[in-house]
């Protein structure tokens, strides 16, 4: 018997499928403490390896966590259906500053790329055992990255910031290891490190990135990995500043064996200096998306790293999808090559947005931050309060418990598509909504 609710089932998907059913009614609440395995087998009269197959998928699903001899629990957020991870839905008239999405009036034609991808293919398709990446995608990016610092490695495509930070993960740690996190971040990663069976460690994050301190106390704790966002980082905004950049490299020179993974997500909509990490530790991997540039659509990321991590990445990536499209690729080729993006016009353009309404709402007496990208994330007493208020004021803004851990709550305004006009009204409404100035009906 746990509480109220008893684990049943013979088999591993029958008893998985018991807990996840109590998960998801409310029997079982999150970081209720689960039977020891042995336990429950012995409860339920069948083999201790048929519970730890159950507990492992529910693991995977991202159901629990296990911590090592503390045992496994429900997860505080357990990523139990597709409905968590939609976009909520925001009523008509509202408008939506929730998504995290980049203005589309900032993107490219993918029509011209794609066309002369097309071409190339129709004269030399490429067919199976051939390169998984494009030579010319290849020779760009690691000219980009040689430029702003990125050590040497070699270069690997895959669908995706998240799908590189996954497979990296996947191919260095095992179930109940435990990954250093910005608290508050990017929800995806939240999300995923406990699906992959991991253990999340928040560290505070602040203008300036990851905190030295916070991340020396999660790698002296046992943590194997650490996750940073260089630029543009969600929700907060965090770019690594270079004095910040030179304190986490001598907090990591004390644990060389620490698996570091860099996300830049926000080349060519920053206007700040990438300051790397990547290379003071001996497992490094360094991954940039098109998606924010040139289109989400575009699943799309290059990934570089020390060889022994680029080798297992890629065969494990062999062993799946085999490899990115070519043809994609090459639509990616032509817009780098052509110059489809203004990158200093679109960060400008982020940037005016972003500063604007960092200070309309600092002249109403509330500190927000947004060092850089499309984000702005605003400290709150009353999550929950603020964004139904905002929601009846007439804006859609996300609230910040998708985002943080230990974290105190805030709400992520998204300004990619805010008008300057729009900005003060705004102001007003988060103001109004955390009680400091007037609530305003937008129209």
């Amino acid at each position: 018997m746990l509480g109220e609710y008893r684990i049943e089932g013979r088999r591993a998907a029958e008893i998985a499928a018991s807990v996840e059913r109590a998960v998801g009614s409310g029997e079982l609440e999150p970081g209720q403490l689960l039977p020891p395995m042995r336990e429950l087998a012995s409860r339920l009269e069948v083999n201790p390896n048929t519970v730890a197959a159950a507990y492992r998928t529910l693991r995977e699903r991202g159901v629990i966590e296990t911590a090592g001899r503390r045992g496994s629990r429900v997860r505080s957020k357990p990523v139990t259906t597709a409905r968590e991870l939609s976009r909520p839905d925001v009523p008509p008239g509202v408008r939506n500053l929730s998504d995290g999405n980049p203005d589309p009036a900032l993107l490219p034609s993918l029509r011209a790329a794609f066309a002369a991808a097309a071409e190339l293919s129709d004269r030399v398709p490429t067919l199976y055992g051939e390169a998984s990446v494009d030579p010319e995608l290849a020779r760009l990016a690691r000219a980009d990255l040689a430029a702003d610092g990125v050590p040497d490695g070699p270069v690997v495509v895959t669908s995706g910031s998240l799908d590189g930070i996954e497979r990296v993960l996947a191919a260095h740690l095992r179930p109940g290891d435990a990954v250093a996190v910005e608290d508050p971040g990017w929800h995806s990663v939240l999300d995923l490190v406990p699906a992959l069976g991991l253990r999340a460690v928040p560290v505070g994050v602040d203008a300036d990135g990851p905190l030295p301190d916070a991340v020396r106390a999660a790698l002296a704790g046992g943590a194997r990995a650490l996750i940073v966002t260089d630029r543009a980082q969600n929700p907060t905004g965090a770019a690594v500043s270079a004095t910040r950049a030179r304190a986490l490299r001598a907090v990591l020179e004390q644990y060389p064996e620490t698996l570091l993974v860099e996300d830049d997500h926000g080349h060519r909509i920053v206007d700040l200096p990438l300051h790397p990490l990547a290379g003071v530790t001996r497992h490094w991997a360094f991954t940039r998306s098109v998606a924010k540039a040139y289109g989400p659509d575009l699943r799309l990321a290059v990934l570089t790293g020390d060889p022994v991590t680029m080798d297992r990445v890629q065969g494990r990536q062999r062993l799946g999808p085999g490899w990115v499209s070519r043809l994609l690729q090459g639509a990616v080729v032509r817009l780098w090559s052509s110059g489809a993006v203004d990158a200093a016009a679109v960060a400008s353009a982020y940037g005016l947005r972003r500063d604007a309404l960092i200070g309309a709402l600092a002249a109403r007496g509330l500190q927000a931050q947004g060092r850089s990208g499309m984000n702005v994330w605003v400290p709150v007493p009353d999550e929950t309060g603020a964004v139904a208020r905002l929601l009846h004021s007439g804006w859609a803004v996300a609230a910040g418990a998708r985002f943080r851990v230990d974290a105190p709550p805030g709400v992520r305004i998204t300004v990619s598509t805010l008008a300057l006009g729009e900005v003060g009204v705004v102001a007003d409404a988060v103001a109004g909504a955390v009680g400091v100035g007037p609530a305003r009906r937008y129209v």
